[in-house]
């Protein structure tokens, strides 16, 4: 019997077989496959996206995986992955295409497969599916292609990246990824656009118009007049943060005068002591924006500590977002947009498993890597939503996953043409 160290990435390679990924993306990039090739180009690809989900950061990391045959089986030389993603890089279009053909397909097949605890299972108007944006910055400590400087007078890039959201019950997945300079503007709807297509299209049926049942959420910079009406002309649902006026001290008033004001709700549901919502449609001068939007605005005292800005009123914090959403009470429709600070993990997570700083110096090179990164995060959520849809396990943190299952020691056995993985039980 033979010692594996790291036997506990089975339940990632058992997920990739399970959706059918491994055969998606042999077929997807077999153009790339050179005539005699001992390695394919989708099995490197997915090798690749596995270190990243035990923890590795770069190409050379692929040694974690390289050394242990009898969980990841062939795993190609440094030389040869540095070849193939050279190889991606020279036509990226295509390439990423490709890629995104066979996680769209493995996609289907893993919400098939988790039946009712799928993301889109019994998703109506009510209850959508949801799909968050946010963009987040990126250091690069070296020059590489297209690296600029940020707004917080970094250095690096500013990808735009899109998340279906679990809910409560486990992390995400990240549909789509956008590498953008470091320049790249924060509130720039052709981005918004582009990546919330990539991310429609991840949907199954995603060529269809998804209508209602799916919400689009985002922050300030998707409130935007062109992309809160493209959303409209796809008949989408949205919450989306909203820019209040300079005169929003008046219009603050008129609410007080008129007993407008109701208490908002905590992340549990109940009710939050010094912090309430109200409508400010009606009072609003909405010239431009779609004709079925809702503004509303929640008010809350700033948390001790907190620096006091000059656009507080009357001592509160005033935040606003829009929507389209006729229905609900003003205050659960405060607390599910809120509740897309959910997405500022997904980022935080997607960092831990390779996003934080894209290795390469080639540009497109950094989007075939983050396309990586993409499949690394859903193999991970896959692997939750279909080997424990209703654990905790679902919600860990990348580093916790690595710790307690990822790194469980095993040996392994052959019998009867059978290959048998003895995993050890002393985990706690």
């Amino acid at each position: 019997m033979s010692a594996i160290g790291h036997a506990g990435g089975v339940l990632l390679t058992e997920t990739i077989r399970a959706t059918g990924l491994d055969r998606a993306l042999s077929e997807a990039l077999g153009p790339w496959r050179k005539p005699m090739a001992k390695h394919e180009p989708g099995k490197v690809v997915l090798d690749l996206a596995v270190t990243l989900a035990l923890g590795g950061d770069a190409l050379s990391d692929i040694a974690t995986v390289r050394t242990e045959p009898g969980v990841y089986g062939l795993v190609a030389s440094d030389p040869t992955v540095s070849r193939t993603i050279t190889a991606l890089a020279a036509d990226p279009v295509r390439a990423l295409a490709a890629i995104d053909s066979a996680r769209r397909a493995a996609r289907e097949r893993a919400w098939v497969l988790a039946d009712t605890h799928a993301p889109d299972a019994a998703t109506s108007t009510d209850a959508p599916l949801v799909i968050d944006l946010d963009a987040t910055l990126l250091t690069a400590h070296s020059e590489k292609e297209q690296a600029a400087a940020t707004f917080k007078r970094g250095f690096g890039f500013h990808p735009l990246i899109a998340f279906a959201d679990h809910g409560t019950s486990g992390t995400g997945e990240m549909l789509a990824v956008k590498l953008r300079p470091g320049n790249a503007g924060s509130n720039t709807a052709a981005d918004h656009i582009d990546v919330l297509e990539d991310a429609l299209k991840q949907l199954p049926g995603g060529a269809s118009r998804p209508g209602k049942s799916v919400l689009i959420r985002a922050d300030c910079a998707g409130g935007t007049k062109e992309f809160v009406t493209w959303l409209t002309k796809r008949r989408l649902s949205y919450s989306v943060g909203y820019t209040l006026p300079f005169h929003t001290p008046e219009l603050y008033r008129l609410l007080t005068n008129h007993n407008a004001w109701e208490p908002a709700l905590d992340a549990d549901g109940d009710v939050r002591d010094g912090a309430e919502v109200a409508e400010l449609t009606g009072i609003l001068d909405l010239t431009g924006w779609p004709k079925d939007m809702r503004v509303i605005v929640r008010r809350e005292r700033p948390h001790p500590g907190a620096q006091l800005r000059f656009d507080d009123v009357d001592g509160y914090r005033l935040t606003a977002f829009a929507t389209n959403t006729r229905r609900g009470q003003l205050q659960r429709l405060e607390l599910r947009h809120r509740r897309r600070a959910r997405c500022e993990d997904r980022i935080r997570q997607a960092k831990d498993t390779g996003l934080r700083n894209p290795p390469l110096h080639g540009f497109d090179q950094n989007r075939i890597w983050c396309a990586i990164v993409a499949l690394a995060t859903e193999i991970t959520a896959w692997a939750g939503l279909l080997a424990h849809p209703e654990h905790e396990a679902r919600r860990w943190e990348p580093k916790r996953l690595r710790h307690r299952l990822f790194t469980i020691p095993a040996t392994i056995a052959r019998h009867g043409r059978r290959t048998i993985l003895h995993l050890s039980n002393r985990t706690r």
